[in-house]
């Protein structure tokens, strides 16, 4: 073994944090199997590496015995006793049996496990990082497609992006410049794999705290994310701090903080309203961009009943039921629109305790700066 491959392991101890000795006992033990396989021998062996001058020795291990059964573990104690006078029945003698042409097997060996632990270091490396990045937003660079997955390199390893988690109204080429959320990291026997999404509502969460220094610094706190990728969704915010407003924080001067997300999210649109916990308030917040004219609450069934007026009934329920279900889904309750016709035929509206809603606990949207209306 070369002096070089001794200054490599060095090297490789320093820049890969791989430990010297546990290269050497690799080294080491793959020499031993390299000697029995490629000698025919199977005796009990041990190299003995010179980290010095980089020269390799193989001694074979004999267990002294009285009576001989198998010469290649054992040897006689009158054998052994020509060798030293001192080794007595159950000491282990050790003799050279170094072959003329090893050097090149242990070479070509030594080189193999060497490669193999650094590629097994390295995925360690990259596992310890990525575990630690689980739910967390990162920028990656498209490479390629397939029918089940987009490839997205994240610069030293690559991340699966499933079919089910693009987002249907994005086309992807190689090359395209993507923010993807890590929903798993898994540990495999062909080294980490790293799952992303571009629907998960942890993405949009991460684009808010990207763009909303408030909510990095947690002045405002995202409370609640409901999300249809790639057409709209709903945050609730809020801030125990009465002097910020927590929705005018999320939107932004001339709302350039919500559109930087929108913009990302390729114009899924998103309404921003403020968490409240009072039932009655949430609910009709989450409605927005609908006038709320009562709410009234069943505790046990964790429902709700909403009455808006009636020319108000399809904005409040929204196309194919998307902002009344989207509502539910950010609040946790269930919620039954009637209009105000309706409800007043029912008889449950108004009531002697109807609480009237005003337009500063309520109605924080983002359709100013979109211009396609529910339907």
């Amino acid at each position: 073994m070369s002096s070089e491959l001794i200054d490599a392991l060095i090297v490789l101890e320093r820049e890969k944090g791989i430990s010297r000795d546990v290269l050497i006992e690799a080294i080491e033990a793959a020499l031993i199997s390299a000697y029995r396989r490629n000698f025919n021998q199977a005796q009990n062996v041990r190299i003995d590496l010179n980290l010095e001058t980089g020269s390799m020795r193989v001694f074979a291990r004999k267990e002294v015995v009285d009576e001989v059964f198998d010469p290649r573990l054992e040897i006689s104690l009158e054998d052994a006793t020509r060798i030293n006078p001192n080794y007595q029945v159950e000491d282990i003698v050790e003799m050279e049996v170094t072959p003329k042409d090893f050097g090149r097997i242990a070479a070509q060996t030594a080189k193999q496990v060497v490669t193999q632990r650094v590629r097994e270091a390295e995925r360690g490396i990259i596992y310890s990082e990525f575990i630690d990045r689980e739910e967390d937003i990162m920028t990656g660079i498209v490479q390629r497609l397939d029918s089940k997955f987009i490839y997205v390199s994240l610069g030293k390893i690559e991340a699966l992006l499933p079919i089910n988690e693009q987002m249907p109204n994005e086309r992807y080429k190689p090359h395209d410049r993507i923010k993807v959320f890590i929903t798993k990291v898994e540990k495999t026997t062909k080294g980490p794999q790293i799952f992303v999404s571009r629907t998960h509502p942890g993405l949009l969460k991460r684009l808010f705290e990207i763009e909303v220094p408030e909510i990095y610094d947690g002045t405002v706190e995202i409370k609640s994310v409901a999300r249809e990728a790639g057409d709209r969704s709903k945050i609730s915010v809020h801030s125990d701090n009465p002097e910020v407003d927590p929705v005018g924080s999320c939107v932004g001067p001339k709302g350039a903080r919500v559109q930087a997300v929108v913009n990302e999210l390729k114009g899924e649109k998103i309404d921003i309203v403020k968490w409240s916990d009072d039932p009655v308030v949430f609910v009709a917040n989450a409605l927005s961009p609908s006038k709320v004219l009562d709410v009234s609450v069943n505790e046990e069934e964790k429902a709700t009943t909403v009455v808006v007026p009636d020319y108000q009934l399809s904005l409040a329920i929204g196309k194919r039921g998307q902002n009344a279900r989207l509502a539910a889904k950010l609040t946790g309750w269930k919620i039954d629109i009637k209009s105000e016709s309706e409800a007043r035929e029912m008889g449950i509206y108004p009531r002697e305790e109807t609480i009237r809603l005003f337009d500063d606990g309520a109605d924080t949207d983002f359709d100013d700066f979109n211009d396609e209306e529910l339907d």
